[in-house]
């Protein structure tokens, strides 16, 4: 009970934030400088009759409420608009590039959460020169930018090398792997090593605990007092920055995509703030937003099932 009432909790906050985000979003995108009919009319000199025309068409001659809330009741609907540079739904723009987002962001998390756990529990478990190496390895790559990754990864495997595609998204199965795996790389190369490093971190701290001391001294074998009472004990905060980590992925594609030349929703969101394609620019913006809250909610609902103690905490509240 306590969990569902949490859960509840938190998809309350998510329809606010929302809700919030959606103003935020549509009041940004109409005070930027410039206007939709300036990219409709390609710089020409209209009539006052032809711009007249032009912002009924786009509804764009009503007060800036009704704007929104004309916009927010579609959305609630599906309906994000029509693009003004591409002249089709917004959704349906959206759906062909989402796919290949969703392929980057998921192939760019598989690389983050294996190698970032991987290299920060080796490092935790051998400390000296290993340990030292990984450190600074994973600081070099938790400091090293999207746009670096991308020039440096193009130039040597790519250009120099010539092992992987730097261009495109690639077809099929096979395709896609080969064509987004410098991408997915690029993407995670930083967050791979702040990962690392936060489970470097969490997994000295447990291997510190006395009950560690105790359950070795009880002649538990290593690998089990690993398991059961270091790793389990750090998941909590290895978990809350993977689902931080993996969420902000969302939000850097736009740098990886553009580097190489790939059709997703990031290259489409730059293409539309430089278009002032509005549609465009609040839908993607808002999908951003609900796929970082939504992963963050789901990192927290998945924390008690790690970590017992939450969920007795939850517990011990009861009903508020």
């Amino acid at each position: 009970m306590a969990v569902a009432r949490y859960a509840l909790a938190r998809l309350a906050g998510l329809v606010g934030t929302l809700w919030v985000t959606s103003l935020l979003v549509f009041g940004a995108t109409h005070a930027a400088p410039g206007s939709p009919e300036e990219f409709l009319l390609r710089g020409r000199a209209p009539t006052p009759e032809a711009l007249a025309v032009v912002r009924t068409q786009y509804h764009l001659d009503e007060p800036l409420i009704e704007q929104y809330l004309r916009w927010a009741g579609g959305v609630l609907t599906g309906d994000f608009g029509r693009s003004l540079q591409f002249r089709q739904d917004v959704a349906g723009l959206i759906g062909a590039r989402l796919t290949t987002t969703m392929w980057l962001v998921g192939y760019s998390a598989l690389l983050i959460v294996v190698v970032g756990l991987m290299v920060g529990i080796v490092g935790a478990l051998r400390p000296g020169p290993l340990d030292r190496t990984l450190l600074v390895g994973t600081t070099v790559a938790a400091a090293t930018p999207s746009f670096v990754a991308v020039i440096g990864l193009s130039a040597v495997f790519s250009v120099g090398l010539g092992l992987l595609p730097a261009y495109g998204n690639g077809e099929g199965f096979a395709g896609r792997l080969t064509h987004l795996t410098l991408p997915a790389v690029a993407l995670a190369l930083g967050t791979i090593g702040l990962l690392a490093r936060v489970t470097r971190s969490a997994m000295l701290a447990e291997l510190s605990r006395d009950h560690v001391e105790v359950a070795r001294g009880r002649g538990l074998p290593g690998h089990a007092v690993i398991r059961r009472h270091v790793l389990r004990n750090a998941a909590g905060p290895i978990t809350a920055i993977t689902g931080l980590i993996i969420a902000g992925t969302f939000v850097t594609t736009a740098v990886v995509e553009i580097g190489f030349g790939l059709s997703g929703l990031g290259s489409l969101l730059v293409q539309s703030v430089i278009a002032k394609d509005f549609p465009v620019v609040q839908a993607v913006c808002l999908l951003v937003v609900v796929a970082f809250v939504l992963v963050n909610l789901l990192v927290d609902l998945v924390g008690p099932l790690l970590d017992p103690r939450v969920g007795s905490t939850w517990a011990k509240r009861g009903p508020r």
